[in-house]
C-alpha cells in the first residue's frame, strides 16, 4: 500500500471514529428532552440587583432594583411564596449563632442589610430576631428605603424551615468555609429520619462540605472541589457514556455556557447525571456569582427540552414561562 492511500486510510478511520464519538453522545438522538425544567427557588423570592461591579464584599441590598414585591430572601413568607409560585426545590443559606444555633441569613455581616452591626457568628439567636432584616434595603442611593420595618422578627433557623416545608425539597448553603459550621449542621441533619434526610442537599466551601460527606456520607453534599472533580472526569470519560465516581449521588451547579464541553450536552447529559443520583441545576451569568434566571428575556439561554433544574430569585416570573401547562 502506497503512503497515500495508508494516510486516507488512518484520515476515514480517525473520521469514523470522531463520527461514531458524536453519534454516541448526540443529545439531539439519545437524549430524552421530553421532560419540563425544574425550578430552584434561590433565597425564596428575592430582592434582584444588577450583577456589573458586584464583588465578595459588595453590599447589594444597597443596590437593588426597584421592588415590585415586599418579599425578603431567606425569610418563611419569600419560601412560601417561592413555592406558591411553583418552584420544587429551595435554597437558603446557613450560618451559626454566637449560642450555636443555624440561622437562615446569606451575609457574614449585618450592618448591609439590617439594623444591627458586626458579624452574625457574634451575636445571639434571640438578639438577631430584632433585628430588620429590610432595613437597609434601596434602589435609588439611599433616599429612600422601601422595605425598612418589614423584617423585623424574620430570622429563622433550619430546624424551623425543615419544619415549614416538611415535605419539600432543600439546599443548604453552608457560607463560612470552616469545617465546625459543617459539622454542625451535620449534627442537626443526623437527628432527622432517613425519609427526611433524602430531601434535603447541601453545598459550600470544602471544608464545610467535607466535614458534611464524612459524617453523612449518604447525603447529597458539593462544593467547588467535588463539581471540580466531577467535571473533569467526566471530561476525559464521558465520551464512553461512563458517569465517573465524583459525579454520583451529587450536586452539579453550571453556568449554561459551559455546558457546551460536556459530552451529551443538553439533555443526554442531564439523563446520565439524573440515573447516577446528581441534580444537573442551571445558573445564568458567567460563573462567579450565582445569577438566576430572573427575567422572561433570560430563559432563551435555556437548552430545548431542558429537564434538570433551572436556578431562580424570581421563581413567580418564571415559573409560569417556564412550565405554562401548569
Amino acid at each position: 500500500m502506497s503512503r497515500r492511500k495508508r494516510l486516507l486510510s488512518i484520515v476515514i478511520v480517525l473520521g469514523v471514529g470522531v463520527a461514531g464519538l458524536a453519534v454516541a453522545n448526540s443529545s439531539a438522538l439519545w437524549g430524552d428532552g421530553a421532560g419540563e425544567p425544574r425550578l430552584l427557588a434561590h433565597r425564596g423570592i428575592a430582592q434582584t440587583f444588577p450583577l456589573d461591579g458586584v464583588e465578595s464584599d459588595t453590599c447589594t441590598a444597597t443596590r437593588i432594583h426597584p421592588p415590585d414585591h415586599a418579599y425578603l430572601e431567606n425569610t418563611l413568607p419569600s419560601m412560601r411564596a417561592g413555592f406558591a409560585a411553583g418552584a420544587d426545590m429551595l435554597e437558603i443559606d446557613v450560618q451559626s449563632t454566637a449560642d450555636g444555633e443555624l440561622a437562615v441569613f446569606h451575609d457574614a455581616t449585618l450592618d448591609c442589610r439590617t439594623d444591627g452591626t458586626g458579624a452574625v457568628r457574634e451575636h445571639t439567636l434571640e438578639a438577631l430576631r430584632r433585628l430588620d432584616l429590610g432595613h437597609g434595603y434601596t434602589a435609588d442611593g439611599g433616599a429612600t428605603h422601601p422595605l425598612r420595618g418589614t423584617g423585623k422578627g424574620l430570622l429563622v433557623t433550619v430546624p424551623e424551615v425543615v419544619a415549614a416545608f416538611p415535605d419539600r425539597e432543600l439546599l443548604l448553603d453552608l457560607k463560612h468555609d470552616d469545617p465546625a459550621e459543617g459539622e454542625r449542621l451535620a449534627a442537626y441533619l443526623a437527628t432527622l429520619p432517613p425519609e427526611r434526610l433524602a430531601t434535603i442537599a447541601v453545598y459550600g466551601g470544602d471544608a464545610p462540605v467535607d466535614a458534611v460527606r464524612r459524617a453523612l456520607p449518604g447525603v447529597r453534599a458539593a462544593s467547588k472541589k467535588t463539581m471540580r472533580d466531577c467535571l473533569v472526569e467526566y471530561l476525559a470519560t464521558g465520551w464512553s457514556g461512563h458517569v465517573p465516581q465524583p459525579c454520583r449521588d451529587t450536586e452539579l451547579h453550571l453556568p449554561e455556557r459551559y455546558g457546551k464541553w460536556l459530552w451529551g450536552w443538553p439533555n443526554l447529559f442531564d439523563d446520565r447525571m439524573t440515573a447516577a443520583g446528581t441534580r444537573v441545576v442551571l445558573v445564568a451569568g458567567e460563573g462567579p456569582w450565582s445569577a438566576g434566571f430572573d427575567r422572561p428575556e433570560d430563559l432563551a439561554s435555556v437548552p430545548d427540552g431542558w429537564s434538570g433544574w433551572v436556578w431562580s430569585n424570581r421563581a413567580d416570573v418564571v415559573a409560569p414561562l417556564l412550565r405554562p401547562g401548569r
